[in-house]
C-alpha cells in the first residue's frame, strides 16, 4: 500500500528540502503558466486595452486570495509541527478545524469582494476605457475566491504532512484544461476577459476538488472519528491565530501593490501594459522562491516539533545558498534578453521598450526578493507569525513611501514603479535577517511528544 505521507526530521537536510521543493516549483510554474497563457491569449488576440483591463485587476483579486492562503498556511504550521511531533489525534483535529475556518472565510470573502469590485476599481482610479472590462473580468476572477480558499487549503494540509507531488499532478491537468478553456471562450465563444477570468476559476476549482477527493480516500490523516471531525474551538482559534497575522501581511502586501498599481496608472496606457507584462514575469521568477519558501516552512515545521533545532538551522543556511545561486543566474539572464521576454506578452514596441529597462532594473535587486522569500520560509514554518505582520507592515511604509516620493522626481519619472519594488526588497530583506539574528523564533514551537 502506497504511503502518502512522508517526515523530514530525517536525512539530509539539503536533500530533503530540494526533494519537497521541486514538485511545488513545477506546480508553481504550471500555475504561473496558465496566468501567462490569460495574458498573452488577452494581449495577443484582444489587444492591449484588454491586457491592461486585466493587470488594473490583479493587486485587487490578489488581496481576497492573499487573506485565504494566509489562513491555509495557519493551519499548515499546526499540522506540521503535529505532524512531526507525532501528535496524530491533534494533526486530524486540526485538519477538520482548517477545513471548517477555511471555508467560512472563504465564503464571505467571495461575497464581499463580488460586491466591492466597482468600488475598488475606482479606488484605484482605473481609466474608464478599461473600466467595463477590468469589472467584468474582476467580479467573475472574485467569484472564485471560495475554489482558491479551498485548493490553498488541501494544498498546505498535504505539505505540512510532506506531500508535494499529488497536488501537483492535480494542477497538472488542470492547467491543460485551462489552455483549452482559454482558448474556447476568448477565440471561439468570444467571451472577451471574462471568458480568460471563467476559465482560471474553473481549472482552479477542479484542482481543488480533485485534491480534497484524493485525500479522503489515500491519506489516513483524512479518515477521522465523529470526534476528530468535531468543531474544536481551540483547535480553530489556533489556526486563526498562526493564519490572520499571515493573512494580514499578505493582505497589507496587496495593499502595497494596489497603491504601486495606482502610481502606475497615473503614467499613462503603455506603462500601464508594461508594468502589468513586468509583473507576469516577475511573479514567474518568484516561484522558485516561493517554492523553496514553502518547503522549508514544511521542513521547519516538522523539525522544530520533533525538537531538531539544529537540522532547522543547517536548513536554512542551504537554502540561502541555493536562493543566492538562482538570484545572481536571473540577473546575468535579464541583463541579456530582457526586452525579447516581455515581447512574449505584447508586440507593442514602445511597452517592449521600457520593459526592457524595467526588468534589468528589477533583476539588480533578486537577491534581496529571495532572501525575504526565504527567511520567512523558516519564520513561518516556527510559528513566528508575529513577524509576519510586521513584515507586512514594513512593505507598506516601503512601497506606498518610495513610489510617492519618487514619482514627484522628473528624472526618475515612471521608472519610480519600478524602482520601488527593488528599495522595499531591501529593506524588508534586511529586516528579515534581523529577525532569524534574534532567535526568538526558536521558542514557538509546540512541545514534542515524549517516547
Amino acid at each position: 500500500m502506497a504511503v502518502y505521507t512522508k517526515t523530514m526530521t530525517e536525512g539530509n537536510e539539503f536533500r530533503c528540502i530540494i526533494r519537497f521543493t521541486v514538485p511545488l516549483l513545477l506546480g508553481n510554474l504550471f500555475q504561473q503558466f496558465y496566468n501567462i497563457v490569460d495574458s498573452i491569449i488577452v494581449g495577443q488576440y484582444l489587444g492591449k486595452g484588454a491586457l491592461e483591463a486585466v493587470g488594473s485587476t490583479g493587486s485587487i483579486t490578489y488581496l481576497f486570495y492573499s487573506l485565504c492562503i494566509g489562513l491555509s498556511l495557519g493551519a499548515g504550521i499546526m499540522i506540521a509541527q503535529n505532524f512531526g511531533a507525532g501528535n496524530e489525534k491533534e494533526v486530524k483535529r486540526y485538519i477538520a478545524n482548517s477545513a471548517y475556518v477555511t471555508a467560512a472565510f472563504g465564503i464571505v470573502l467571495t461575497v464581499l469582494s463580488v460586491i466591492l469590485t466597482p468600488s475598488l476599481l475606482r479606488l484605484l482610479q482605473t481609466s474608464e476605457t478599461i473600466f467595463d472590462d477590468a469589472v467584468g473580468y474582476m467580479r467573475i476572477a472574485c467569484s472564485g475566491t471560495l475554489a482558491v480558499a479551498a485548493y490553498n487549503w488541501i494544498n498546505a494540509v498535504m505539505r505540512s504532512l510532506g506531500n508535494s507531488k499529488i497536488p501537483l499532478i492535480f494542477l497538472v491537468v488542470a492547467s491543460v484544461l485551462n489552455v483549452g478553456l482559454d482558448l474556447l471562450f476568448v477565440m471561439v465563444f468570444d467571451m472577451g476577459v471574462q471568458g480568460a477570468a471563467l476559465a482560471t476559476i474553473m481549472a482552479q476549482a477542479i484542482s481543488a476538488l480533485g485534491c480534497i477527493i484524493f485525500a479522503f480516500v489515500k491519506f489516513p490523516q483524512f479518515r477521522m472519528s465523529r470526534e476528530d471531525a468535531s468543531f474544536n474551538i481551540k483547535a480553530a482559534r489556533n489556526c486563526i491565530l498562526k493564519g490572520m497575522p499571515i493573512a494580514a501581511q499578505n493582505a497589507f502586501i496587496s495593499v502595497s501593490m494596489i497603491y504601486l498599481q495606482r502610481t502606475a496608472n497615473t503614467f499613462g496606457d503603455t506603462v500601464i501594459a508594461t508594468y502589468t507584462a513586468t509583473m507576469r514575469v516577475e511573479q514567474l521568477i518568484q516561484q522558485p522562491f516561493m517554492s523553496l519558501s514553502a518547503a522549508l516552512s514544511t521542513f521547519v515545521g516538522q523539525n522544530l516539533g520533533a525538537g531538531h533545532l539544529e537540522r532547522c538551522i543547517r536548513g536554512y543556511k542551504r537554502s540561502m545558498i541555493t536562493m543566492a545561486v538562482f538570484a545572481v543566474t536571473m540577473l546575468g539572464v535579464f541583463m541579456l534578453f530582457s526586452g525579447n521576454i516581455v515581447g512574449f506578452f505584447v508586440s507593442d514596441a514602445d511597452v517592449i521598450e521600457i520593459g526592457d529597462t524595467a526588468l534589468k532594473l528589477s533583476s539588480c535587486f533578486y537577491l534581496f526578493l529571495g532572501t525575504i522569500h526565504t527567511t520567512r520560509g523558516l519564520l513561518n514554518g516556527a510559528g513566528d507569525v508575529g513577524y509576519a505582520m510586521l513584515n507586512g507592515f514594513v512593505e507598506v511604509i516601503g512601497r506606498i513611501g518610495f513610489a510617492t516620493v519618487l514619482s514627484m522626481i522628473p528624472a526618475i519619472g515612471c521608472w519610480a514603479v519600478w524602482l520601488t519594488s527593488g528599495l522595499t526588497w531591501f529593506i524588508t530583506g534586511a529586516m528579515s535577517l534581523i529577525r532569524y539574528k534574534d532567535g526568538r523564533w526558536k521558542n514557538h514551537g509546540i512541545r514534542p511528544r515524549k517516547a
